[in-house]
């Protein structure tokens, strides 16, 4: 395949999305677009004259600065009919046809979940996005959001606390990183996970584009977790994407007093799953989550086997932190974590206070 034709079909004038599959149905690929005659590029009907014009030049200079880029480390172009293009992401209605990743590309095509909301939320939806985001991604789950201020921020930070890859899909270029204050985290994330856009080289943050952003912050994931988000707002529609693409939309609910809850409960309304904790997530994917990792090693079997009445006799409905289990129990706090997280999953226990913990049943 020679990704400079895709390349430079996707950069003719008024070619989208649409354009581009409309003329894949003509010309069945973009090289035969280009090797086709100007009559029968015209009389294909597909093209506006700007377009044609564009193609009669075929100006190859036009895509250098995107195959320049992707012949540095860990860039990648992928189009659609690339064997790393996610699988996911093909089942929507109109999938990116070329996909730019800085970072790990395997990781594309492990079961996700988004993770979205306001981009100046309260410090509970800061907190929630963050520990979800942590627990989902030790379950297995690769966290994907936008890399927004805020939730989305909270959620990749969450996934990389855990030690895990997240992915952020950029309404830019992935040579610009938007918002600017983020160049740290998208360093963190290329290196864990992987930065993904549909946009060319040197695309500047332009409004109108990332409300088609959001299409694929749904599509490539199995469902949605909004966290916090006004009745008017691109998380709405991030969540609006969800449901039209026959995935699962998930929402936290919260005081009737917070302004951002609305938009969480208006999809709670409109069939959202309540979502209370990590468990109502997996049990609705019928997520299984894969076996637990610490310290890059399995943990022993003998511990593991151990069963949860070991630690449970310790837990009451009072709080209590993991410094205190340790103390009263004797096990080791890389145990008791990773127990916690399977009581937690079970829906036994709650986190609590950020770092403490109580029996909810």
């Amino acid at each position: 395949m020679d990704l400079t034709h895709w390349l430079m079909l996707l950069k003719a004038p008024h070619i989208g999305t649409k354009t581009f599959y409309q003329a894949l149905q003509v010309f069945e690929s973009p090289e035969q677009v280009f090797s086709a005659s100007k009559t029968e590029r015209k009389e294909s009907g597909v093209f506006r004259q700007a377009a044609l014009d564009f193609l009669a030049e075929n100006d190859t200079q036009l895509v250098q600065a995107d195959l320049d880029w992707a012949k540095a480390d860990d860039c990648h172009i992928l189009s659609l009919i690339d064997k790393n293009y996610p699988e996911q992401l093909k089942t929507i209605p109109d999938p990116p046809p070329l996909l730019y990743v800085r970072g790990d590309v395997s990781c594309l095509s492990l079961p996700q979940l988004a993770i979205v909301g306001s981009r100046n939320p309260s410090p509970v939806g800061e907190k929630n996005a963050q520990e979800f985001a942590k627990s989902l991604a030790q379950a297995g789950l690769v966290i994907t959001s936008g890399m927004a201020s805020g939730i989305d921020a909270n959620a990749h930070i969450g996934a990389l606390e855990a030690g895990k890859p997240t992915i952020a899909v950029c309404g830019t270029g992935l040579d610009r990183i938007y918002p600017a204050k983020h160049k740290s985290l998208a360093r963190q994330i290329a290196t864990k996970g992987a930065l993904i856009s549909e946009l060319c080289i040197g695309t500047s943050p332009v409004a109108n584009n990332f409300p088609r952003r959001n299409r694929i912050i749904s599509g490539i994931c199995l469902g949605t977790l909004v966290v916090e988000a006004s009745i008017k707002s691109g998380t709405m529609i991030t969540a609006k994407l969800t449901a039209e693409q026959n995935r699962e939309v998930f929402a936290i609910p919260s005081s009737i007093s917070n302004p951002l809850a609305k938009g969480c409960h208006q999809l709670i309304k409109q069939g959202a799953k309540l979502t209370e904790n990590v468990a109502d997530i997996l049990d609705e994917l019928q997520f299984v989550p894969t076996e637990i990792k610490a310290n890059n090693s399995t943990i022993c079997k003998k511990e593991m086997d151990k069963p949860p009445s070991v630690l449970l006799k310790y837990l009451s409905y009072d709080a209590m932190s993991i410094d205190s289990m340790v103390e009263k129990s004797g096990i080791s706090p890389q145990i008791i974590t990773q127990e916690l997280l399977l009581l937690e999953l079970e829906n036994t226990v709650a986190k609590v206070d950020g770092s403490n913990y109580v029996l909810i049943k």
